[in-house]
């Protein structure tokens, strides 16, 4: 089990449920449109936000927009220590470095002590993009022992000043090296990690890396907390962690099951269940749903369903647990459903 940090009010590591994060895209000096992008995020059900922090006006924002929010601010912090030191200073919850990149020990050894001082931890983020050129040439590119040696030589950068109190991830946009870096990283140490697929793209793509690469590694029992990394509008983010979440077993929430389709199917289905899963997004009850396409053998294969629905030409078939409960013109079927649903 990894050890247990404390972003906020929330819990990273040593047991705790799996966090979800997300970034904000907005710039940070504009208070306003990030505590506004913020907001929907947490109404989403982002958990940790991170914003980046590359000028002293956007570590000086951190102030009215840590008042304005309700959960967890991370500095996102690059190139300068006087940054992570004014952010610190104004009551951001964790600072997102790469310690090699902030200048010398001596910025280092300033970063560890003011968050030391205020019990703000440290993740040390490494990316396969900014892995240090002795790192490369030794190891011949980016590879899962590149990443690792990176992270652990952060590490030992921020122990030598008396600083524990870190979170480690070490991202790749490539799925299989991702994945071999996280396991190998697991087995080497105890700090808590933070998963993600760097680069990953855009929703139809990026959902599919990220499952693969962040909910692979959470089968497995690794990661403590996680961001989807979407070229999308971050909230986008926050809908796919939840549903990989829930995949893994991580979460509890509806379980939306539903046929592909074939030509028996005689009803609208395919814009019924999408609209069923939007409607299902925020659901946290811990329930499954099914929409099957044809009542000749839908209540049958979906018998370990809640409830579901089943369509025909025109009509349909209400059940629950396998067992019919009426049927319905088809315009009824998932208002029918929503209200079995609620009664759940």
């Amino acid at each position: 089990m990894t050890k247990q940090l404390q972003v906020g009010g929330v819990a990273l590591g040593g047991g705790a449920e799996v966090s979800i994060q997300s970034m904000c895209n907005t710039r940070t000096e504009d208070v306003a449109a990030t505590v506004a992008q913020i907001h929907a995020l947490e109404a989403a059900g982002c958990e940790i936000v991170r914003v980046t922090v590359p000028t002293m006006e956007a570590a000086v924002a951190i102030s009215a927009i840590r008042e304005q929010i309700h959960i967890p601010l991370v500095a996102d912090i690059h190139f300068d220590h006087r940054l992570a030191i004014e952010a610190a200073e104004r009551g951001v919850d964790k600072i997102r470095i790469n310690p090699g990149n902030i200048g010398g020990e001596e910025n280092v050894k300033a970063v560890a002590e003011v968050c030391r001082r205020r019990n703000i931890p440290i993740r040390i983020g490494v990316n396969g993009g900014s892995l240090e050129k002795e790192i490369l040439a030794k190891h011949g590119g980016v590879t899962a022992e590149a990443l690792v040696e990176s992270a652990m030589g952060h590490v030992a950068l921020l122990n030598r000043y008396d600083f524990d109190d870190i979170c480690l991830s070490v991202k790749s946009s490539l799925v299989p090296v991702n994945m071999a870096a996280y396991r190998l990283l697991s087995e080497r140490t105890d700090y808590p990690l933070h998963l993600g697929v760097t680069e990953a793209g855009t929703p139809s793509m990026g959902v599919i890396k990220s499952a693969m690469g962040i909910g692979g590694l959470l089968c497995l029992g690794i990661g403590d907390t996680l961001r989807v990394s979407l070229t999308a509008d971050p909230v986008e983010e926050i809908y796919a962690a939840k549903k990989i979440l829930r995949a893994a077993g991580l979460r509890s929430g509806v379980n939306l099951i539903s046929c592909p389709t074939c030509g028996r199917t005689a009803y609208n289905m395919i814009p019924l269940v999408e609209e069923l899963e939007r409607r299902l997004a925020n659901c946290e009850k811990n329930i499954t749903v099914a929409v099957m396409g044809c009542v000749v053998n839908g209540p049958g294969e979906a018998s370990h369903a809640d409830v579901g629905i089943a369509g025909g030409k025109g009509e349909g078939l209400l059940f629950a647990h396998g067992k019919i409960l009426r049927r319905l013109p088809e315009e009824q079927l998932l208002p029918a459903l929503l209200e079995e649903i609620e009664k759940f």
